[in-house]
């Protein structure tokens, strides 16, 4: 009875050796993906509130009020900033900085059209 007692308990240790050493790998490569994908969508949201704001900058320039269009243009830079990498994305940030400065310049009219190109770009953000 002991020797089967030490046999049954030398195969049990065995399988779970076995179990551990092909699960635990596993699973930080399993956590890594839903990271990422928690990335992605804050990415993603920060593009869409980019869009937002720098709609009602265009908005509010196109009624001449620069400075309204300046606070917009800045949060819409802010958020685009956090939105990942992506070739219109950084044409976006370039316009809205050009909207920013024209609108701190009073150019009203100017700085709608760069808020206009920065909406155009980030709406094609990937």
């Amino acid at each position: 009875m002991t020797r089967h007692n030490t046999r049954l308990a030398i195969a049990l240790t065995g399988v779970l050796a076995t179990v551990l050493t092909t699960t635990l790998p596993l699973q930080s490569a399993f956590a890594e993906g839903g990271a990422r994908r928690d990335v992605v969508r804050h990415e993603k949201q920060n593009v869409r509130d980019a869009i937002k704001h720098a709609t009602e900058a265009m908005d509010h320039g196109k009624q001449g009020h620069a400075d309204k269009l300046v606070t917009h243009a800045e949060a819409s830079l802010q958020k685009a900033l956090g939105g990942g990498k992506d070739p219109h994305l950084a044409e976006a940030i370039t316009n809205l900085k050009e909207a920013i400065e024209h609108g701190k310049a009073g150019h009203a009219d100017v700085a709608t059209k760069h808020a206009d190109s920065a909406v155009t770009h980030l709406s094609q953000v990937q």
